[in-house]
């Protein structure tokens, strides 16, 4: 009944959006991680606010919405990272918005709901190769790796235990954008990714469980922080509106619903 009102709530609000055509557009851009959580706290934005259409675009990453940011291309960028202290020298501040963990999931088929962390490693390592080694199905393990600088594999790295020297198997296919990973790992019979959490997905494909602990679980290991980014010669008063709405207790308690974990300011 929850979720059912949860949906109900969010179409509401996307007809608000969808209303809004001569709303003014503020579009803010950047990485792939919790652009869910992103674009539904734009379209309620919209509902308080009908004269500003938050606009979420697809991933450029974090690098790439730094850099329309930094080029004064863009007013308002969404990161997955700590700005640099290059970054910050060309005026560009950065604002938390919410904490997003770092899952790990796979295709139905593999027959599997939870891992332990030494399980997770050795699949990742190539040493565990079927699924039926960890209970699941007679099935071959698919990894699907990220780039060594992806956000979400830097938080494993930092974060989970076994992770920090890892060498990921070569037998693995490179997914170069969050939605890449989640479709590969959708469409392929057998395989195994990881990437930002988001309940939406759950209908297609499983967020495993580590030694227990739900992705939402407190002590689950491994969270990103997503974060609003603009310049300071370029912010407009409507931008700082936004960013004070996502730091609101209404934007906080929505997140909450969502999958985000809001930042205590």
């Amino acid at each position: 009944m929850l979720k059912h009102r949860f949906i109900a709530a969010i179409a509401a609000i996307l007809a608000i959006a969808a209303s809004s055509a001569s709303a003014g557009e503020l579009r803010i851009v950047g990485t792939g991680d919790g652009m869910e959580q992103l674009r539904a706290l734009g379209f309620a934005y919209t509902a308080d606010n009908p004269d500003t259409l938050i606009i979420v675009p697809p991933s450029i990453g974090s690098g790439g919405g730094i850099a329309a940011v930094g080029a004064e291309k863009e007013l308002l960028g969404r990161i997955a990272r700590p700005l640099t202290g290059k970054e910050k020298e060309l005026g560009i501040t950065e604002v938390p918005v919410f904490k997003l963990p770092t899952t790990f999931y796979v295709h139905k088929s593999a027959g599997v709901t939870d891992l332990t962390f030494d399980q997770v490693s050795q699949i990742f390592a190539g040493q565990i190769v079927n699924w039926k080694d960890v209970g699941g199905a007679d099935l071959r393990i698919k990894v699907v790796r990220r780039e060594e600088e992806d956000s979400t594999l830097l938080v494993l790295r930092a974060k989970m235990p076994g992770w920090s020297d890892l060498k990921i198997t070569s037998k693995s296919k490179m997914a170069v954008t969050t939605q890449e990973s989640f479709e590969t790992v959708r469409q392929v019979a057998g395989a195994i990714g990881f990437g930002p959490y988001s309940r939406s997905l759950g209908a297609d494909l499983v967020f495993l469980k580590l030694e227990g602990m739900e992705p939402t679980d407190p002590k689950y290991p491994s969270a990103n922080t997503i974060s609003y980014i603009y310049k300071n010669d370029t912010v407009t008063r409507e931008a700082l509106s936004v960013i004070d709405y996502a730091k609101s207790k209404k934007a906080k308690t929505f997140l909450n619903r969502i999958g985000g974990v809001p930042i205590s300011n």
